[in-house]
């Protein structure tokens, strides 16, 4: 190996050590910042909390130093920071419930020593991903295997599931709940990164012109009614919002992608307005939202005067809780973000974050998300296979609608979806699937920056379209 090369990895390697190591200080800092405040002492588990992350942070810089030595040096280090920030508000949050509910109510019970864990498994699996996986193009044998086992995973909480806050996306395994959606959404972006690979020439012919917008072929529009019907079946009887938005979202994104085609993004949008208006219209839970989205204040109103379905102050808690924070917050640990009730450690620990570190911190953390969509977008257009491509777009593009519809629903700009925040907020199953989305990121990254070694690395882009000149109209 060329001598410069061996000094290009070194130093992307030893930038993501540092910067895992800076990361593990910022959340230590954090976790000591939130008890003196409390409690006027540091934490008594400082040194355990700081040694075990910063253990864990550091083994997983050394599997990806070893197996993946090509790869991008932000991704880990900006996961690690997001993790750490959610221990330390989940545990600053545990404090405040305890110190509120009785023992043995269920707002008492701590969930930040069950979240270390599932971290824990989590980045066992980022492990696990890299030692198995040794190139991201073994993915494509197994494409049509993954997507029947989504399809099933995603259609058991239907059937077997568990209802929980207004909606049935778990399963219950013993004292675990499981939500199978969290995986599918990796398990998906696989699956239509292999099929538009393979597809997207003939997904990019148009069959005929409709109001002046170019409509693919029927055969050819099949994929897209399947996940179209599939993703409102999800929304029907699971009552999940957040996951249908997320499934039909990536794939219409992917599809535009492929088949450079602005009529797919056209006609996915109706199909996503029509379904998203019709179920609505029938399904309680979803008008409900929609009601509390509109107006949260009305909550306070007598209860003969509030619109039908809004029974919960959370929207308007979080609210109080962003505009209290104003510009700096008023310090980790001087909140009153517990007043939000159980989401305060799920999708609304972002008004945590917005009351307790103010606009600059929610803004810090946003940055800390469109900084890992970055990289993956940038993964995307650096990787030379087409399969690569699709695969990091896809990804990128999971983890911004996940973020959008969390943050979108917490500040009032869309309806709630109950979602979690990724790595920030409490949740097994999504903590556990978001390290293997990172797993799968950084395996591309190292394909990529391996070609980019390479005296022809970044000269292979995705092979264009090929397209029959006489089916394809002027315009769309």
């Amino acid at each position: 190996m060329d001598e410069g090369i061996r000094q290009w990895i070194a130093r992307r390697r030893n930038t993501e050590l540092v910067l895992v190591l800076f990361a593990v200080v910022i959340s230590a800092f954090g976790h000591a910042a939130a008890h003196l405040a409390v409690h006027d002492e540091l934490p008594s588990g400082l040194l355990a909390y700081t040694a075990g992350l910063g253990a864990l942070a550091v083994g997983a810089h050394l599997v990806v130093r070893r197996f993946a030595r090509y790869a991008d040096p932000l991704i880990l280090p900006v996961t690690v920071l997001l993790c750490g920030l959610g221990l330390v508000l989940m545990d600053r949050l545990d404090q405040a419930y305890a110190e509120r509910f009785p023992e043995g109510h269920y707002q008492g019970v701590a969930v930040a020593p069950g979240q270390a864990i599932w971290t824990v498994i989590g980045v066992a699996l980022l492990v696990g991903v890299l030692l198995v996986i040794r190139h991201h193009r073994v993915l494509q044998r197994y494409v049509y295997l993954g997507m029947a086992l989504a399809m099933i995973l995603l259609m058991l909480p239907a059937f077997f599931g568990a209802d929980a806050f207004g909606a049935k996306r778990w399963i219950r395994l013993g004292p675990l709940s499981v939500q199978p959606g969290e995986f599918v959404k990796v398990m998906i972006v696989v699956f239509f990164a292999g099929y538009l690979m393979a597809n997207r020439d003939a997904l990019a012919l148009v069959g005929r012109r409709v109001l002046g917008l170019a409509l693919p072929r029927g055969r050819n529009a099949g994929p897209v009614l399947l996940v179209w019907a599939v993703s409102l079946v999800v929304l029907f009887y699971q009552r999940d919002l957040g996951t249908s938005l997320i499934f039909f979202g990536v794939f219409i994104v992917m599809l535009y992608i492929a088949t450079e085609r602005t009529s797919w993004v056209v006609l996915g949008g109706l199909m996503a307005i029509g379904g998203a208006v019709a179920v609505a219209a029938t399904q309680y839970h979803v008008k409900a939202r929609v009601a509390a989205w509109l107006d949260p204040m009305s909550i306070y109103l007598p209860e003969d005067q509030r619109p039908p379905g809004v029974i919960s102050e959370q929207s308007a808690q979080a609210l109080f809780a962003f505009g209290a924070g104003d510009l700096t917050g008023t310090g980790l640990g001087q909140g009153h973000s517990y007043l939000i009730g159980f989401a305060g450690r799920s999708d609304f620990i972002l008004a945590t974050v917005g009351e307790e570190l103010g606009l600059l911190g929610v803004t810090l953390v946003l940055l800390l998300y469109v900084l890992l969509i970055w990289r993956a977008f940038k993964i995307a257009m650096t990787v030379s296979d087409p399969f690569g491509k699709l695969l990091a777009y896809g990804l990128g593009t999971v983890l911004a609608l996940q973020v959008f519809v969390v943050a979108g629903g917490v500040t009032g700009l869309i309806p709630l979806t109950g979602k979690a925040l990724p790595f920030l907020a409490q949740g097994g199953s999504s903590t556990v699937a978001n390290w293997l989305l990172v797993a799968l990121l950084i395996r591309i990254s190292d394909a990529a920056g391996k070609a980019s070694t390479l005296p022809e690395g970044n000269a292979t882009i995705l092979t264009p379209v090929v397209r029959d000149p006489a089916a394809r109209p002027t315009g769309g």
